[in-house]
């Protein structure tokens, strides 16, 4: 009999990482931004764990991701609720621990490092760097609002050579908590020291897309894998698959 699984409420469906299908006619902003704010996702790709995850256990490497990914984001959302906060690595290694046990594999000491290496080591998405200094080129700050810890943040940034890409790679770590909870995507407007309509949010997942709608961001959505639309009453203010039409709609005419 497989071992239980658990899916607390509404999170396993976010975790599919929806909304809606790209398109590049989006409405220009009323005002231009001071400053973009992206989850980590948006910018590394969280399937380059997969090799790593194959090596180790042959022909699981999807499924096995997979299944670590959406109980990473589980977690970090039941500590949330039950204010059991731990920071995102250690939870990104229970995560591994349980995704382990429930697909009966044996996860040695040596194998447990190798993988949690490769979450510091994630590869960006080949329209990452260039999109991100195009965009502080044109006067943008650049800032992260990401789950990933301090330690993530930073060695993802310094392998793939973007540390210059940043003005702050923000955690949220910070404030001792995790999206979507409105003081996590607050702390954009502290650190920054502006307001709401002067940032716009950058969405790799769905769920994420619609916590930053909810706290009152303008929000744009990369939905690199093509997900559908969380049915939750909220949208994202535009979308696409890639960071170009992110450009497009910051470049389009009023």
């Amino acid at each position: 009999m497989p071992p239980f699984r658990l899916v607390p409420l509404f999170v396993f469906a976010l975790l599919v990482f929806p909304f809606p299908g790209p398109s590049r006619a989006q409405e220009r902003p009323s005002r231009p931004f001071k400053a973009i704010a992206f989850d980590y996702f948006v910018l590394f790709d969280p399937d380059s764990v997969i090799p790593a995850v194959e090596k180790e256990f042959p022909g699981k490497g999807r499924e096995f991701t997979q299944l670590w990914r959406s109980r990473q984001f589980d977690y970090g959302f039941l500590r949330s609720l039950t204010h059991r906060h731990e920071d995102f690595f250690k939870v990104t290694e229970d995560a591994l621990v349980y995704t382990a046990a429930a697909l009966r594999l044996n996860l040695s000491p040596k194998a447990r490092g190798k993988l949690m290496d490769a979450y510091l080591h994630l590869t960006p998405w080949p329209d990452a760097a260039k999109a991100l200094r195009r965009l502080r080129a044109e006067g943008f700050k650049i800032i992260t609002i990401a789950n990933f810890s301090p330690l993530m943040l930073r060695s993802n940034a310094e392998g793939a050579g973007m540390t210059d890409c940043f003005d702050v790679l923000l955690s949220t770590e910070e404030n001792g908590t995790f999206k979507p909870e409105p003081a996590a995507y607050e702390l954009g407007m502290k650190t920054l020291g502006l307001r709401k309509e002067d940032i716009l949010f950058v969405a790799f997942g769905g769920w994420d897309a619609y916590g930053a709608k909810s706290f009152g961001y303008r929000t744009y959505w990369v939905n690199r894998f093509h997900s559908p639309m969380e049915e939750l009453g909220l949208k994202p203010d535009g979308s696409s698959s890639d960071l170009e039409g992110l450009l497009d709609y910051l470049s389009a005419k009023p």
